[in-house]
Order: structure tokens, then C-alpha cells, then sequence
């Protein structure tokens, strides 16, 4: 160092700043400024695409939390017609078992009316039948005793007798 020192020359040191800062120069015109615009757009271009990823990020959430809304409304909605079906469903059950008996207690009753009826015209026919047969019985027998005269007043003294007078 003592060698530097001791051998110093002025002109050198001067020629030696001088192309110093022209080399500073030429670098900061020629090279500093692409270098840092380069590395400027590139940190902008990192930037841009972390706050895309960003955005896409919380987008994608979004789209997911809309998915997942829609989803449950379609459950609900499933669900809700479901219950519908069913309810729909054990009304018309609970209808055709009411319709079903409302038939059947009115056949019931149309049965009973037409077995009444049957009754009634089998009653009035075997009547009608019971009332010739005994007539017709009564007058086989009316003959056989009226034809002799001492049956006859028997017959009206027998009928006399069980007639009670008041």
C-alpha cells in the first residue's frame, strides 16, 4: 500500500474518474435502466398474477359456497315434494278407504232393503197360498160335514157355544 501511495500521479487519477464515471454513465443509460425496467415488470408482472390467483382463489370459494347453497336448496325442495308425495299419497288412501266404506255400508244397506223386500213378497205370496190352501181345505170340509143334516147342527152348536156374548 505504501507503494501505491508513494507513486501516486494526479493525470492518472484523473483519467482513471473520468472513465470511471463515464462507465457509470454509459452503464446507467445503456444498462441500469432496461435491467431495472425489465426487473420492474417483471416483479408487476408476479404481482399481477398473485393477485389473479387471488382473485380466482376467492372466486372459486364463492362458486363453491354458490354450489353448496344451490345444493341444499335442491335437497330442500327434494324433501319438501317428498313429503308432498306422501302427504298427497295418505290423502288418498285415507279417501278411498273412506269412498270404500261409504260403498260397501250402502250395498250393505241396498241388501238389506232387497233381502226386506224378497222377505216381504215371500211372506205376502206364502200368505196368499197359506189362505187359498186353508180355504180350499175349509170348503173340502164344509162339504164333507154340511152334507148330512145332524153334522151340520152340530158343527152351529159347537160354533155357538165358543161364541162368547158380552
Amino acid at each position: 500500500m505504501d507503494k501505491l501511495i508513494n507513486q501516486f500521479e494526479f493525470g492518472l487519477f484523473f483519467w482513471q474518474v473520468l472513465i470511471f464515471v463515464g462507465l457509470i454513465f454509459l452503464l446507467k443509460k445503456f444498462a441500469w435502466k432496461p435491467i431495472l425496467d425489465a426487473v420492474n415488470t417483471r416483479e408487476q408482472g408476479i404481482k399481477d398474477a398473485l393477485l389473479s390467483a387471488e382473485n380466482a382463489r376467492k372466486e372459486m370459494e364463492n362458486l363453491q359456497a354458490d354450489n353448496q347453497r344451490i345444493l341444499n336448496e335442491a335437497r330442500a325442495e327434494r324433501d319438501a315434494m317428498l313429503k308432498e308425495a306422501r302427504e298427497m299419497r295418505e290423502k288418498m288412501i285415507a279417501d278411498s278407504k273412506i269412498e270404500a266404506q261409504a260403498q260397501g255400508q250402502k250395498m250393505i244397506e241396498q241388501a238389506k232393503a232387497a233381502i226386506e223386500n224378497e222377505k216381504n213378497a215371500a211372506m205376502a205370496e206364502l200368505k196368499s197360498q197359506v189362505s187359498t190352501l186353508s180355504l180350499s181345505i175349509a170348503e173340502k170340509l164344509l162339504k164333507e160335514e154340511l152334507s148330512n143334516k145332524e153334522s151340520q147342527t152340530k158343527l152351529v152348536e159347537k160354533m155357538l157355544g165358543d161364541v162368547k156374548l158380552n
